[in-house]
Order: C-alpha cells, then sequence, then structure tokens
C-alpha cells in the first residue's frame, strides 16, 4: 500500500482566525513556528496529540482539519 496523502486546512483556519501567525499558532500547541510550517507544506505529519491541539486551538474536529487527497486508484486499494 502507498502512503496516503495527506493534506490539512491549518492555513486556511490560521487566516480566518483574525490571521493568527504561524508564531501564535506555534506556541499555542507548543511546537516550533517550523513545525507549523512543515504541517502546513504536507511535510510532516503531526502527532494524534498534536492534532488534537491544533483541533483545540481551532475549536474544530480533526477531520475539519486533517483530510486524505482524493486518489481514486488509491482509496480503491485501500477499501479493497
Amino acid at each position: 500500500m502507498k502512503k496516503l496523502l495527506i493534506n490539512n486546512n491549518v492555513r486556511k483556519l490560521r487566516f480566518q482566525n483574525n490571521e493568527m501567525t504561524q508564531k501564535d499558532l506555534s506556541v499555542k500547541v507548543g511546537v516550533s513556528r517550523q513545525t507549523i510550517v512543515a504541517i502546513e507544506k504536507g511535510q510532516y505529519s503531526p502527532t494524534l496529540e498534536l492534532c488534537f491541539k491544533l483541533a483545540i486551538v481551532f475549536n474544530k474536529t480533526i477531520d475539519e482539519i486533517f483530510f486524505i487527497e482524493s486518489n481514486e486508484k488509491e482509496n480503491d486499494k485501500i477499501t479493497s
């Protein structure tokens, strides 16, 4: 099975929350600004704990923040 393509709405949610900076978000969830950058770029998959912290900050569910990119051929393999 190939690696899942996980994307996120972190950048969009920051801007919807009074244009919160990456630094502000990093302080709220206890990680470096570079970690937030990497998450937004899809270069880093956060731990489940960090996902919950982000969900709390944004007052969203985890699946409103993170989602699997649609890839029909891969999705067929996953569900088979």
